[in-house]
């Protein structure tokens, strides 16, 4: 749980960071990939951490530009980037100008639980994390090239000097 606004901008300005680092990997081609019959595509999966940023924070009593999950996911990967960037951004203004550490504090309703809004803050980038390993697996699976985030991804162990795990 965050206690305060710094430390919760400080995580989510690198976590905003390293998922557009993978959303730049992402082609129109791609969007398509999904891991079995019924789950969801790469477009859907993003469009799913886009929209959960506004609607996390709106619950929690911010005003974020609401994105309707429900709605078709763009199909451009360059749409995709941009919508995730404006939302990310946008939660960043948000949290940093409309509350005080104090406020962190505050209980609101989250999906039926009291939850304070600091563990709102800690969930959303939780949430976020766990999509983000998913996309990273249909990322693999479409051929693209995947960026480490809290360390080299496999590829990128050779520029550190490293021989890749096995």
């Amino acid at each position: 749980m965050y206690r305060t606004i710094e430390d919760f901008t400080t995580d989510w300005k690198y976590e905003m960071q390293a998922t557009e680092t993978l959303l730049r990997q992402l082609t129109d081609k791609s969007l398509n990939q999904k891991i079995y019959d019924e789950g969801r595509t790469m477009a859907q999966l993003v469009w799913h951490i886009t929209a959960s940023i506004s609607e996390m924070l709106n619950r929690a009593g911010l005003e974020a530009t609401e994105i309707d999950g429900d709605a078709d996911a763009p199909t451009s990967a360059d749409e995709l980037r941009i919508a995730y960037s404006n939302a990310s951004d946008e939660a960043l203004e948000q949290v940093s100008s409309k509350w005080l550490n104090s406020d962190l504090e505050t209980p609101v309703d989250m999906y039926g639980e009291p939850w304070k809004r600091g563990k709102v803050l800690s969930v959303l980038i939780l949430h976020q994390t766990h999509h983000r390993g998913q996309l990273t697996v249909l990322m693999r699976q479409a051929g693209l090239i995947v960026t480490g985030v809290y360390g080299p991804a496999k590829e990128e162990w050779s520029s550190y000097g490293m021989s890749a795990a096995k």
